[in-house]
Protein backbone atom coordinates (compact mmCIF):
# COMPACT_ATOMS: atom_id res chain seq x y z
CA UNK A 1 0.00 0.00 0.00
CA UNK A 2 1.60 3.21 -1.17
CA UNK A 3 1.78 6.05 1.30
CA UNK A 4 0.70 9.48 0.05
CA UNK A 5 1.72 12.38 2.23
CA UNK A 6 1.28 16.00 1.38
CA UNK A 7 2.48 19.34 2.47
CA UNK A 8 0.74 22.69 2.90
CA UNK A 9 4.03 24.33 3.81
CA UNK A 10 6.95 24.09 6.14
CA UNK A 11 5.41 26.23 8.81
CA UNK A 12 7.86 27.55 11.36
CA UNK A 13 6.85 28.61 14.78
CA UNK A 14 8.71 29.71 17.87
CA UNK A 15 8.77 27.72 21.05
CA UNK A 16 10.23 28.75 24.35
CA UNK A 17 13.36 26.87 25.36
CA UNK A 18 14.83 26.35 28.77
CA UNK A 19 18.19 24.68 28.18
CA UNK A 20 20.14 23.02 30.92
CA UNK A 21 23.86 23.76 31.23
CA UNK A 22 24.61 20.32 29.84
CA UNK A 23 22.39 20.92 26.83
CA UNK A 24 23.96 24.29 26.07
CA UNK A 25 27.40 22.70 26.07
CA UNK A 26 26.25 19.99 23.66
CA UNK A 27 24.24 22.32 21.47
CA UNK A 28 27.11 23.82 19.48
CA UNK A 29 27.85 20.47 17.88
CA UNK A 30 24.25 19.44 17.26
CA UNK A 31 21.13 20.71 15.56
CA UNK A 32 20.03 24.28 15.10
CA UNK A 33 17.15 23.83 17.49
CA UNK A 34 19.52 22.86 20.26
CA UNK A 35 21.84 25.77 19.56
CA UNK A 36 19.27 28.43 20.41
CA UNK A 37 19.14 29.32 24.09
CA UNK A 38 15.94 31.37 24.00
CA UNK A 39 13.95 30.05 21.05
CA UNK A 40 14.01 27.37 18.43
CA UNK A 41 12.42 26.73 15.07
CA UNK A 42 10.26 23.69 14.66
CA UNK A 43 9.24 22.57 11.20
CA UNK A 44 5.59 21.51 11.03
CA UNK A 45 4.74 19.00 8.31
CA UNK A 46 1.09 19.03 7.28
CA UNK A 47 -0.89 17.73 4.32
CA UNK A 48 -1.99 19.13 0.98
CA UNK A 49 -0.91 18.01 -2.48
CA UNK A 50 2.83 17.27 -2.62
CA UNK A 51 3.73 13.60 -2.48
CA UNK A 52 6.63 12.94 -0.13
CA UNK A 53 8.93 10.07 -1.03
CA UNK A 54 9.91 7.29 1.35
CA UNK A 55 12.92 9.29 2.47
CA UNK A 56 10.92 12.55 2.57
CA UNK A 57 13.35 13.91 -0.02
CA UNK A 58 10.88 16.63 -1.01
CA UNK A 59 11.23 18.27 2.40
CA UNK A 60 14.39 20.24 3.07
CA UNK A 61 14.73 19.63 6.80
CA UNK A 62 17.80 18.71 8.83
CA UNK A 63 17.46 15.05 9.83
CA UNK A 64 17.82 15.91 13.51
CA UNK A 65 15.51 18.96 13.58
CA UNK A 66 12.35 18.63 15.64
CA UNK A 67 9.19 18.11 13.58
CA UNK A 68 5.60 18.36 14.69
CA UNK A 69 3.63 15.24 13.79
CA UNK A 70 0.43 16.49 12.13
CA UNK A 71 -1.24 13.38 10.70
CA UNK A 72 -4.61 13.02 12.52
CA UNK A 73 -5.95 10.83 9.71
CA UNK A 74 -3.10 8.32 10.03
CA UNK A 75 -2.52 8.05 13.80
CA UNK A 76 -4.69 8.08 16.91
CA UNK A 77 -3.50 10.84 19.25
CA UNK A 78 -4.06 9.77 22.86
CA UNK A 79 -1.42 12.03 24.39
CA UNK A 80 -1.78 11.16 28.05
CA UNK A 81 0.40 13.90 29.54
CA UNK A 82 -1.79 16.55 27.93
CA UNK A 83 -4.55 15.23 30.18
CA UNK A 84 -4.77 13.85 33.73
CA UNK A 85 -5.03 10.19 32.65
CA UNK A 86 -1.43 9.34 33.60
CA UNK A 87 0.53 8.24 36.63
CA UNK A 88 1.26 11.86 37.57
CA UNK A 89 -2.51 12.50 37.74
CA UNK A 90 -1.96 15.95 36.31
CA UNK A 91 -1.73 17.68 32.96
CA UNK A 92 1.93 18.52 32.21
CA UNK A 93 1.69 19.35 28.48
CA UNK A 94 -0.23 22.37 27.27
CA UNK A 95 -1.64 20.54 24.26
CA UNK A 96 -1.71 17.03 22.74
CA UNK A 97 1.10 17.54 20.25
CA UNK A 98 3.73 15.01 19.22
CA UNK A 99 7.21 16.30 18.36
CA UNK A 100 10.07 14.07 17.27
CA UNK A 101 13.35 14.38 15.39
CA UNK A 102 12.78 14.48 11.65
CA UNK A 103 14.47 11.14 10.97
CA UNK A 104 12.44 9.54 13.79
CA UNK A 105 9.23 10.86 12.21
CA UNK A 106 10.24 9.16 8.96
CA UNK A 107 10.77 5.85 10.76
CA UNK A 108 7.43 6.18 12.55
CA UNK A 109 5.59 6.94 9.31
CA UNK A 110 7.14 3.82 7.78
CA UNK A 111 6.07 1.75 10.80
CA UNK A 112 2.54 3.10 10.62
CA UNK A 113 2.38 2.35 6.91
CA UNK A 114 3.39 -1.23 7.70
CA UNK A 115 0.62 -1.58 10.30
CA UNK A 116 -1.91 0.13 8.01
CA UNK A 117 -1.21 -2.50 5.36
CA UNK A 118 -2.31 -5.10 7.91
CA UNK A 119 -5.42 -3.23 9.05
CA UNK A 120 -4.08 -1.38 12.08
CA UNK A 121 -2.80 2.04 13.10
CA UNK A 122 -0.45 3.40 15.75
CA UNK A 123 -1.85 5.03 18.87
CA UNK A 124 0.43 7.79 20.21
CA UNK A 125 0.72 8.18 23.99
CA UNK A 126 3.93 10.23 24.27
CA UNK A 127 6.70 11.53 22.04
CA UNK A 128 9.23 14.29 22.85
CA UNK A 129 9.20 15.03 26.58
CA UNK A 130 10.87 18.09 28.12
CA UNK A 131 13.53 17.37 30.72
CA UNK A 132 11.56 19.41 33.26
CA UNK A 133 8.71 16.88 32.97
CA UNK A 134 11.21 14.03 33.32
CA UNK A 135 12.29 15.53 36.65
CA UNK A 136 8.69 15.58 37.88
CA UNK A 137 8.32 11.92 36.92
CA UNK A 138 11.55 10.96 38.66
CA UNK A 139 10.45 12.74 41.83
CA UNK A 140 7.31 10.60 41.95
CA UNK A 141 8.83 7.35 40.68
CA UNK A 142 12.64 7.22 41.06
CA UNK A 143 12.88 3.74 39.53
CA UNK A 144 15.17 3.38 36.51
CA UNK A 145 13.19 0.41 35.22
CA UNK A 146 10.31 2.73 34.33
CA UNK A 147 11.52 6.33 34.49
CA UNK A 148 14.95 7.39 33.23
CA UNK A 149 17.05 9.36 35.69
CA UNK A 150 16.93 13.01 34.53
CA UNK A 151 20.61 13.30 35.41
CA UNK A 152 21.35 11.56 32.10
CA UNK A 153 18.01 12.19 30.42
CA UNK A 154 15.54 9.90 28.70
CA UNK A 155 15.44 9.12 25.00
CA UNK A 156 12.08 10.92 25.16
CA UNK A 157 14.01 14.06 26.22
CA UNK A 158 16.09 13.63 23.07
CA UNK A 159 13.11 13.40 20.73
CA UNK A 160 13.94 9.83 19.79
CA UNK A 161 11.39 7.71 21.69
CA UNK A 162 7.68 7.02 21.42
CA UNK A 163 5.14 5.43 23.74
CA UNK A 164 2.53 3.74 21.58
CA UNK A 165 -0.06 1.03 21.15
CA UNK A 166 -2.14 -0.26 18.24
CA UNK A 167 -5.76 0.04 17.19
CA UNK A 168 -7.80 -1.22 14.28
CA UNK A 169 -8.52 1.21 11.47
CA UNK A 170 -11.95 1.61 13.08
CA UNK A 171 -10.30 2.87 16.26
CA UNK A 172 -10.65 -0.20 18.49
CA UNK A 173 -7.60 -0.53 20.73
CA UNK A 174 -5.83 -3.89 20.84
CA UNK A 175 -5.77 -5.51 24.27
CA UNK A 176 -2.21 -5.27 25.61
CA UNK A 177 -3.01 -6.62 29.06
CA UNK A 178 -2.31 -3.40 30.96
CA UNK A 179 -2.89 0.26 30.37
CA UNK A 180 -0.11 2.63 29.36
CA UNK A 181 2.03 3.65 32.35
CA UNK A 182 1.31 0.49 34.31
CA UNK A 183 4.58 0.20 36.20
CA UNK A 184 4.66 -3.42 37.27
CA UNK A 185 5.73 -6.85 36.10
CA UNK A 186 2.48 -7.32 34.17
CA UNK A 187 3.68 -4.73 31.64
CA UNK A 188 7.05 -6.43 31.11
CA UNK A 189 7.54 -7.89 27.66
CA UNK A 190 8.83 -11.14 29.19
CA UNK A 191 5.83 -11.56 31.49
CA UNK A 192 3.97 -14.55 30.12
CA UNK A 193 1.19 -15.17 32.64
CA UNK A 194 -1.25 -13.63 30.21
CA UNK A 195 -3.78 -14.88 27.64
CA UNK A 196 -2.25 -15.88 24.33
CA UNK A 197 -4.10 -13.06 22.54
CA UNK A 198 -2.40 -10.39 24.66
CA UNK A 199 1.05 -11.92 24.23
CA UNK A 200 0.40 -12.11 20.48
CA UNK A 201 -0.69 -8.45 20.38
CA UNK A 202 2.44 -7.33 22.19
CA UNK A 203 4.67 -9.34 19.88
CA UNK A 204 2.84 -7.98 16.84
CA UNK A 205 3.52 -4.42 17.99
CA UNK A 206 7.14 -5.12 18.89
CA UNK A 207 8.00 -7.03 15.72
CA UNK A 208 6.40 -4.37 13.53
CA UNK A 209 8.41 -1.63 15.22
CA UNK A 210 11.64 -3.62 14.99
CA UNK A 211 11.08 -4.09 11.26
CA UNK A 212 11.11 -0.29 11.00
CA UNK A 213 14.25 0.58 12.96
CA UNK A 214 12.91 0.83 16.51
CA UNK A 215 13.89 -1.14 19.58
CA UNK A 216 11.70 -1.91 22.59
CA UNK A 217 12.60 -2.23 26.25
CA UNK A 218 11.90 -5.12 28.60
CA UNK A 219 9.80 -3.37 31.24
CA UNK A 220 7.29 -1.42 29.12
CA UNK A 221 5.46 -3.00 26.19
CA UNK A 222 4.59 0.50 24.88
CA UNK A 223 8.05 2.12 24.76
CA UNK A 224 10.23 2.18 21.62
CA UNK A 225 13.49 3.97 20.85
CA UNK A 226 14.44 4.87 17.29
CA UNK A 227 17.75 3.29 16.30
CA UNK A 228 20.61 5.75 16.78
CA UNK A 229 18.61 8.22 18.86
CA UNK A 230 20.76 7.94 21.98
CA UNK A 231 23.20 10.34 20.32
CA UNK A 232 20.77 13.27 20.30
CA UNK A 233 21.30 15.92 22.99
CA UNK A 234 18.79 16.31 25.82
CA UNK A 235 16.26 19.11 25.32
CA UNK A 236 14.02 21.06 27.69
CA UNK A 237 11.83 23.40 25.68
CA UNK A 238 8.12 24.01 26.16
CA UNK A 239 5.79 23.90 23.18
CA UNK A 240 3.28 26.68 22.67
CA UNK A 241 -0.06 25.49 21.39
CA UNK A 242 -1.23 26.95 18.09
Amino acid sequence: MRRLFSLIALVTFTISCTNTTEEKNEASTNTEIEASADSATVKQVEKDSITISKNIESVDINDTAFVKMAYPELFIYDMRYADTNNFLHKKVYECPQCLLRHEVVEKLLNANEYFHSLGFQIVLFDCYRPLSVQKKMWKILPDGRYVANPKNGSIHNRGGAVDISLATLDGEYLDMGTDFDHFGKEAHIDYTTLPDTIISNRMFLREGMEKNDFTGIRTEWWHFNAFGSKGYPVSDFSIRCN
